[in-house]
């Protein structure tokens, strides 16, 4: 990148090697490669010494897939051969593992995690009611804003076990990674509302008082809902709502407690882009929506990033492609087709490589203070330790 817009470096193995550091969140759009990013910190931070656990919002296969196993659930699950489960000292392939580390991964069940609340939080009977209750099993599989709740749960119960030292959260990929910074004004508003209040009254007054309510014009409000969200519908929402009131200060009591976690010192964000105009766009986003919510940014990390293979110019590149080319067309000259597809190959590559600098330019331009790391594009498609490493290799040589 030009000296005049060349961002602060970003010191990944200087942000994994400190302790202070206890939750990283990853965060960035489609396709930039966020989960391998996210793969490769935890890899690396355990090969540190830390105790780190991934935890990945996205319910691709990538990540299980990418640490060699089968499968990926609500429970983390120890990935071999890093760290303290290679050897005391330094493993025995030669990566240099510091002792202590270990790696464990896993992948949120939103419907699990709030299973896991009702069970933690409700007496056995009432946990019972809940969970058998039809407008519960809806809520917790597919209502709006519920994924990202349960991620500030889990987040929320890894970091109370106090088991890892360090949680690398790989939030989903898209915009909608940031909407658990929303998750408790959300809930706040939903139990608050005026539907909830509406059908949790019937169950705290009950008897005649449920009946003189009727009388003064509850009935007709119940036969819109009724006729809205049908008989069975409605009774099944106010018995749900009627068996969780118990619950509910509890919820916003960690979502609360998850939201200043996210702010707290040893939080950091890393905002992961390639070189893309729509990437970094929405890097943009991602770093002023965490200014405005005061969040810890520690940097953007700038993957897939092409490097010049040779010092020769894409203009001095095609010349010698054309000379050649001309050469091969006299009469006694021999065409060096190799050459000429090579030098052409190279021409095309430093343009590449030229776009994608000016690419990055217009973000640091934009957002000077923020601290970028590059990750080298990669031959293949990372996907076990060993390509781990390699990305993590990049990190080292910031």
């Amino acid at each position: 990148m030009a000296d005049s817009s060349t961002p602060p470096l970003l010191d990944i193995d200087r942000l994994i090697s400190d302790r202070r550091t206890r939750i990283i969140v990853c965060c960035g759009s489609g396709g930039v490669g966020k989960t391998t990013a996210a793969a490769a910190i935890g890899l690396r931070a355990a090969e540190h010494g830390r105790r780190v656990v991934v935890l990945t919002v996205d319910p691709a296969r990538r990540l299980a897939q990418s640490m060699g196993l089968t499968s990926l659930d609500n429970t983390p699950r120890l990935v071999h051969g890093v760290g303290a489960d290679v050897s005391s000292g330094s493993d025995q392939e030669g990566n240099g593992a510091a002792p202590g580390g270990s790696l464990h991964a896993m992948m949120l069940d939103m419907k699990r995690t709030f299973d896991e609340i009702v069970e933690a939080h409700a007496d056995p009977d009432r946990a019972a009611q809940i969970l058998a209750n039809p407008f519960y099993q809806s809520l917790s599989s597919s209502f709006a804003g519920t994924q990202e709740y349960m991620a500030m749960e889990k987040l929320g119960q890894l970091r109370r076990a106090d088991e890892w030292d360090l949680i690398v959260v790989d939030t989903p990929p898209s915009r909608s990674a940031l909407d658990f910074l929303d998750a408790p004004q959300r809930l706040a508003r939903f139990l608050d509302g005026r539907l909830i209040r509406l059908l949790t009254g019937p169950a705290k007054v009950g008897g005649r008082a449920y009946l003189r309510m009727i009388n003064a014009g509850f009935g007709m409000v119940t036969g819109i809902l009724t006729k809205v969200l049908g008989t069975q519908m409605l009774k099944d929402v106010q018995t749900f709502v009627s068996a969780l009131d118990t619950m509910f200060g509890g919820f916003r009591e960690r979502a609360d407690y998850t939201y200043q976690l996210l702010r707290a010192p040893g939080t950091a964000f890393l905002v992961i882009a390639s070189p893309e105009p729509d990437a970094l766009r929405e890097a943009s986003y991602f770093v002023e929506r965490l200014g405005e919510e005061r969040m810890p940014l520690a940097g953007l990390i700038l993957n897939k990033v092409l490097r010049p293979a040779a010092r020769l110019s894409a203009a001095r590149s095609m010349a010698a492609a054309e000379v050649l080319q001309s050469a091969a067309q006299q009469p006694a000259a021999q065409s060096n087709s190799v050459a000429i597809a090579a030098l052409r190959w190279h021409a095309d590559r430093m343009q590449q490589v030229t776009a994608q600098r000016r690419i990055a330019e217009h973000f640091t331009a934009a957002h000077p203070l923020v601290p970028v790391a590059e990750i080298p594009a990669q031959p293949d498609d990372v996907h076990d330790l060993d390509g781990l490493r390699r990305i993590g290799s990049a990190f080292g040589q910031a």
